[in-house]
């Protein structure tokens, strides 16, 4: 990172801890963050992420060995802590020693963070408040990520820039703090820098990129999008608490109310409890999503996306994002240094 001194001085906590040149993740995102992705991620100089979603564990043990196949370099595996089969999909993160397995969707469950700990993984998480962040610590994990309403899929109900303002003087002095979320361009990622997190995690800017394999239909709709067209989703039922999901307006968008409708019906005539309500949902998102990544059902599939969607225009390699946005964080670190 010698083009980038200024940046590799902030950047040198978090890229240690990850084993990656650059402290820059990409989030994972279910059906994008596959081998060819993650394997570009980290071959580049980032830190790539395999998105297991509602994989089975033969499905992802299927996939760390592909994406091992395509890179010697580090790389995480995203697990949902909602999901039915955790405990074996931790086992195979075990058989495949990975380095780095992000707990996402919930509190981890007990006993989940001392079993990815007792085979030498770091545990990576995400907390919604100050307080969970800092049992979550205390409790074994290794890094905490940061992540805005201003992002793609699932997300919570405050701001990156309120978040990061609460959560890094906090904690950024003794723990390794990523911020994420509406984060499209390097002066973004300088200022985060700046204030003590110890790297940034992207998602949509990478969505879009040569190496992913999102259907092209998926990937005009980025191009064509603005900020504005990156809405949220709507809870019908108060009883039913529904993660809001930010993605671009389509007909998808509308399926989904009525898809909370019959789900909340369901548990007013007893056939679904509360988890399985919840699991029910979760499946929702992940066939509407694979409609518009893989098949490219742009109208009535899920076309997730943060709302730094505006700032993506055209496809372009891994290697060249990255090389942008390292660029521009330098540019914006480098000006604030000069004298006025």
């Amino acid at each position: 990172m010698t083009a980038y001194s200024k940046t590799a001085a902030l950047m040198a906590r978090g890229a240690h801890f990850l084993g990656s040149e650059y402290a820059v993740m990409c989030g994972a995102m279910s059906w994008v963050s596959e081998r060819h992705l993650v394997s570009a991620i980290s071959n580049a100089g980032g830190f790539g992420v395999i998105a297991c979603g509602a994989m089975t564990p033969a499905l992802l043990d299927a996939e760390i060995t592909a994406t091992r196949a395509m890179t010697d370099r580090p790389f995480g595996v995203n697990l949902i802590t909602m999901h039915p089969a955790l405990t074996d999909l931790i086992a195979v993160t075990a058989r495949h020693r990975v380095s780095h397995v992000v707990l996402a969707g919930g509190i981890p469950p007990k006993g989940s963070v001392e079993a990815i700990k007792a085979f030498g993984a770091k545990v990576i998480v995400f907390a919604p408040t100050l307080a969970l962040a800092k049992k979550l610590f205390r409790s074994g994990a290794d890094a905490l990520v940061i992540e805005g309403s201003e992002a793609g899929g699932h997300i919570g109900p405050v701001s990156t820039g309120v978040l990061a303002q609460e959560f890094l003087p906090a904690l950024a002095q003794e723990h390794i703090v990523f911020v994420a979320g509406g984060i499209g361009r390097g002066e973004a990622m300088a200022s985060y820098l700046e204030m003590g997190a110890a790297g940034v995690q992207l998602g949509t800017r990478f969505a879009a990129a040569t190496e992913s394999i999102a259907h092209p239909l998926f990937k005009t709709a980025f191009f064509r999008a603005n900020a504005r067209d990156a809405i949220t989703s709507v809870q019908v039922d108060p009883r039913l608490p529904v993660i809001p999901v930010r993605a671009l307006k389509n007909k998808g968008t509308e399926e989904f109310t009525a898809k909370q409708i019959e789900v909340a019906q369901a548990i007013d005539a007893g056939t679904l409890d509360m988890m399985a309500a919840q699991l029910e949902i979760e499946h929702f998102w992940a066939g509407a999503l694979r409609r518009a990544v893989i098949d490219g059902d742009v109208e009535r599939g899920s076309v997730m996306a943060g709302q730094s969607v505006g700032l993506v225009t055209e496809e372009l390699p891994v290697a060249q994002i990255l090389a942008n946005l390292l660029s521009e964080c330098e540019g914006a670190l480098q000006k604030r240094l000069q004298p006025a």
